[in-house]
């Protein structure tokens, strides 16, 4: 398996940020690159080195079954990644609406500060009348009161126009103070994230370095572990609904292609970034990560799933298919096998379905 898959997962994240950047800038720099939320520690047990020797049957099962383990483990991290990166972009729209809600409370406070300051000029100085002027001037009692309840008016308006004055006051000032907080907490998360990216670059190297490693036998034992059986792609699925059709023939489109960790197409993917963009395709918007997912739209059993639904394994959830009847689901397996169609019992340890559209 070629390294270069490393590289395009990876080069999308920025190792370095330039001083005097704004965080919303530099958070905006994020796409479907390598985001690291996870504090899951990966051990990989060094394989035995390829010594002239012979292997024997046991030893050729045992240094398969670390890879395979260390493929599932760097596969549960990958998705706690794409977690983490839904979360930041959450706190990043979260961001946007706060400082968005601070600036039409200070609009608004600008605006009453204005209306106060002239209804102040119209009736407390000489352009305006006091109670001894309407008197004065009155040609009758009613005259008189009717001038009065004028006034009155005036002063009450003015009275409410300063209690909106204070309370948008303190709306501001309360969405300023999410503004900043939500702008922190989003700052952390990209500094936690920065902070692991060459942990977890060097994790996947090694991880490489392991499978290249390993003879065609021994690879071929680690693809039946963790990326489970191959089978022909199916000449027609008929789906329940439209989206559901569409997002099933984008993802059988895509069979062949790499699996990369992290990636979300349009030429490689992982098992959440397959199916992200093959409901994409249909107009529906799916997170890139398998764990939210897996709590998007519907439950469903797994007597009576339907072609397009999803179904996910491991617990917690860390691996994604989409099914596509008779059994048969499509998917981005495991790095070093490309999106393919297998049995929908070749992976275990099945968690749950839902229903997307339909």
């Amino acid at each position: 398996m070629a390294t270069p898959v490393l590289t395009h997962a990876l080069e999308q994240f920025p190792s370095d940020q330039p001083a005097g950047r704004p965080a919303a800038r530099r958070l905006g720099r994020l796409r479907t690159g390598l985001l690291i939320g996870a504090t899951a520690a990966l051990t990989v047990t060094v394989l035995p080195g390829t010594a002239a020797a012979v292997p024997s049957d046991a030893e050729v099962g045992q240094a398969a079954a670390r890879v395979a383990d260390a493929s599932h483990q760097l596969e549960i991290v990958t998705e706690q990644l794409n977690e983490a990166k839904v979360q930041l972009e959450q706190k990043q729209a979260a961001v946007t609406g706060a400082q968005q809600a601070a600036a039409d409370a200070q609009a608004q406070l600008d605006a009453l500060d204005g209306q106060i300051r002239q209804l102040a000029r119209s009736a407390y100085t000489s352009e305006g009348f006091s109670q001894l002027d309407m008197m004065l001037t009155s040609n009758s009692v009613d005259d008189f009161v009717s001038q009065l309840g004028t006034l009155d008016a005036i002063a009450g308006h003015t009275n409410d126009l300063v209690t909106q004055v204070a309370t948008a006051a303190d709306e501001a000032e309360a969405a300023r103070k999410a503004a900043d907080e939500a702008q922190s907490e989003a700052q952390k998360a990209y500094d936690d994230i920065a902070a692991q990216q060459k942990d977890l670059e060097a994790k996947i190297a090694d991880y490489q370095r392991q499978y290249d490693a390993l003879t065609a036998q021994q690879q071929e034992v680690v693809t039946r572990a963790h990326g489970g059986d191959t089978q022909p792609v199916p000449t027609a699925v008929s789906a329940p609904s439209g989206a559901a059709q569409v997002a099933v023939n984008t993802a059988l489109a895509q069979v062949g292609d790499p699996y990369v960790w992290g990636a979300g197409g349009p030429d490689a993917f992982d098992c959440s970034g397959l199916t992200q963009y093959a409901y994409s395709a249909a107009g529906v918007s799916l997170p890139h990560s398998s764990s939210s997912q897996s709590r998007m739209g519907t439950p469903v059993s797994r007597s009576q799933l339907q072609p397009g639904d999803l179904v996910f394994f491991y617990s917690p959830v860390s691996h994604v298919g989409m099914y596509i009847g008779n059994g048969q689901m499509v998917h981005a397996s495991t790095s070093g096998q490309p999106v393919k169609v297998a049995s929908l019992d070749s992976m275990g340890s099945f968690n749950s379905a839902r229903r997307i559209t339909g």
